[in-house]
């Protein structure tokens, strides 16, 4: 068996960045940023009001003094002249500031009676102007590889950047596999359970930027997975749940050796998620997942997540520990690395008490991977412990 970092990048090396492709602008929210994009203009493309009230010269400011007012500014309409001496323009927020104007009186701050004002509060130093550019200039870049938040989308439509180049999404397929399994809304035999890890997986898959295709459950027959198989074609990976192990019914592996695959790895050495294999068929990387549903969860998280971002171009790839001291006492760990299912609390971390691989009822709970080295020692309350957020 390998270890999960060796299983990592051994999966790493089974798929690429993928190309980019355009979109518009107005699709890009939540996309990953392929390449760096270029402002087109200076924002503000010229000194701008930042305030309601009036546009005079500095120079002449000064409580108690009186200015006539010539005109008017407002967004979008300029004053199409110039503030001479004693002379005010009638401005509002985002307008262009005059030409012979550098300050801006507040309207609070300013009594006017027919076209003449008065100054009648302190002004204070403020001009109450932004300077054109001072937002951005034409040039500054929006750097890439990036995930596009509703803020970055925002700032580039600033920009004047009406398509943006985003890595395509990966397209996956995923394959439920076994006779015992039927679909959320179908009425389950005696010896049947419904199929939860493929609706799981597909939200958090598609939660990462992906496509996710679920393909028909297929059953425990060479002729129903190689159906499947090719269903699965077109997609950069293939994802298959349960059917990996090694009982009689656990066809996954042999079948995908009879379609071609080129095997990378079969287990490792962790828990819960020890029956997992990986490697290439075709075009497309395929990883088989373990059947347990809180197996092939967490296989998601440590595997499946780090590799839709490696597609996507993104860096830290790699999920990021963080520390915690437990809440509660922890038994002494196995051979393999393991992943125990925990909760943040107020001063720490507490591991669930049952850590059963099918018990989604305590996965849907916990919002912490609590991860224990191979042979770990018992622990302490107060001891801290390595995790990883959910």
């Amino acid at each position: 068996m390998i270890t999960v970092n060796e299983a990592r990048s051994l999966l790493f090396d089974l798929v690429q960045p993928l190309p980019a492709e355009e979109v518009p602008l107005i699709e890009a929210a939540g996309r990953v940023l392929a390449r760096d994009v270029t402002a087109q203009l200076d924002q503000p493309p010229f000194s701008a009001s930042s305030m309601d009230g009036y546009a005079v010269k500095a120079a002449e400011v000064e409580l108690h003094a009186m200015f006539k007012v010539i005109g008017e500014a407002a967004a979008g309409h300029g004053f199409d002249g110039r503030v001479g001496a004693g002379q005010a323009v009638r401005i509002f927020t985002g307008a262009p500031v005059p030409e012979g104007a550098d300050f801006i009186v507040i309207q609070e701050n300013v009594e006017r009676r027919g076209d003449i004002i008065t100054i009648v509060d302190q002004p204070g130093e403020k001009s109450n102007i932004r300077p054109a550019g001072v937002d951005f200039s034409k040039g500054t870049q929006v750097e890439a590889p990036r995930v596009l938040s509703a803020e970055d989308v925002a700032l580039m439509a600033a920009m004047n950047i009406p398509t943006v180049p985003v890595s395509r999404k990966p397209q996956i397929a995923l394959i439920s596999t076994g006779d015992e399994l039927v679909m959320p809304g179908e009425v389950p035999g005696p010896n049947q359970i419904i199929a939860s890890n493929t609706f799981g997986l597909k939200a958090l898959l598609e939660g990462l930027g992906a496509e996710v295709r679920v393909l028909p459950i297929a059953r425990d027959t060479v002729s129903s997975l190689e159906t499947a198989f090719g269903l699965a074609a077109g997609a950069d990976l293939v994802v298959t749940i349960g059917g990996a192990s090694v009982g009689d019914h656990d066809l996954v592996g042999a079948v995908a050796a009879g379609l071609g695959m080129e095997r990378s790895f079969y287990k490792v050495l962790m828990q819960p998620g020890k029956p997992l294999m990986a490697g290439r068929m075709g075009d497309a990387a395929m990883v088989g997942l373990p059947g347990n549903p809180v197996s092939a969860m967490v296989c998601g998280y440590l595997f499946l997540t780090p590799l839709v971002r490696h597609m996507l171009g993104l860096k830290d790839t790699v999920p990021a520990f963080r520390r915690a001291k437990l809440v509660a006492p922890i038994p002494r760990n196995g051979m393999r690395e393991h992943y125990m299912r925990a909760k943040l609390e107020d001063g720490g971390i507490r591991a669930f008490e049952n850590q059963d691989s099918s018990l989604l009822s305590v996965l849907a709970r916990a919002d912490a991977l609590l991860m224990r080295p191979p042979e770990d020692p018992a622990r302490e309350a107060g001891e801290e412990v390595l995790y990883l957020p959910l």
